[in-house]
């Protein structure tokens, strides 16, 4: 099961999820540049550097899909070298919708003979709960998770996410709602592939989702380059339960303070930009395991 695959990372190279985001104009130029073929090789090497490192890995869909077909290709080029290294790889597309479309989505990411090799896919749930079912049913027949938004890190997440709904913010009743699914992805560790995305930037928020779905694992955003520190990042965190003084409960993913460190994409030979990215990823784990020693 997907849980129990990312669980048993986290512990052995902490929490920390290296995202792995091609930003326009910022690739370096020994990797290609801003090209489908420069996404690849950056990619590749991203994950190269991760490997060892940290556990997981997430691939932001979007910025591939810029490139069109050839920038598909890419990513599935990348999520492959991922696999082959042994990752866990977070697809991170965001796909909601209804029906045989979201049927088609979760054929895409998350069946056993998937074109785009990922262990769990992010998903908007605000079409509603029908919606989230093709890709939890698919995720339950090939063991895989499936990662819903909660409460996100970006600044607008307050328009809607944290509205009132009866009594409770509304991103609280998405995830009352979800506690179904969340038993149907449970593994053997107790933990379950149904994860929400919980934002760094609201740790209260995080700790209240604890609380909401002791059992859910947390895919977190806005460490790093967004602003929240490892505490904040934690915060919705709980004690390992295979014993011991670590806290688990998920993964905290960075992108750009790993990515991109200073000086990387001006490099001018791999091996250096290498050092730059394997030091900025280690940094960042040992930042979180201060809070979630092994």
């Amino acid at each position: 099961m997907f849980a129990d695959r990312l669980i048993a990372a986290t512990r052995a190279h902490g929490p920390l999820c290296v995202g792995i985001d091609p930003h326009a104009g910022r690739i370096p130029d020994l990797f290609g540049g801003d090209t489908p073929e420069g996404l690849e090789r950056w990619g590749i090497s991203v994950v190269e550097a991760a490997a060892g490192r940290a556990g997981i890995v997430k691939p932001q869909a979007g910025l591939f899909e810029r490139h069109g077909w050839q920038g598909m290709r890419a990513l599935a080029q990348v999520c492959a070298a991922a696999k082959d290294h042994g990752l866990i790889v977070l697809m991170d597309a965001k796909r909601g919708d209804i029906g045989s479309t979201a049927e088609g989505y979760a054929k895409a990411y998350l069946a056993a003979n998937s074109p785009f090799v990922c262990d769990a896919l992010t998903v908007n749930p605000y079409m509603g709960l029908d919606t989230l079912e093709p890709h939890v049913r698919t995720a339950e027949e090939s063991g895989k998770g499936v990662i819903v938004l909660a409460r996100t890190s970006n600044p607008g997440s307050a328009d809607y996410q944290a509205k009132d709904l009866e009594g409770a913010p509304l991103y609280a009743r998405v995830v009352e709602s979800l506690a179904p699914m969340i038993d149907r992805l449970k593994g053997s560790s107790g933990w379950s592939g149904l994860t929400l995305v919980t934002g760094a930037t609201g740790p209260d928020e995080a700790r209240q989702l604890r609380a909401l779905a002791p059992d859910a694992l947390f895919l977190v955003p806005g460490y790093g380059a967004q602003g929240a520190g490892a505490a904040e990042a934690m915060a919705g965190f709980v004690p390992a339960r295979n014993g011991g003084n670590r806290m688990e409960g998920g993964c905290v993913n960075a992108s750009r303070s790993v990515t991109f460190p200073s000086g990387s994409e001006s490099a001018t030979s791999t091996e250096n930009w290498r050092g730059l990215v394997t030091k900025a990823i280690d940094l960042a784990q040992a930042d979180l395991n201060e809070v979630a020693p092994r």
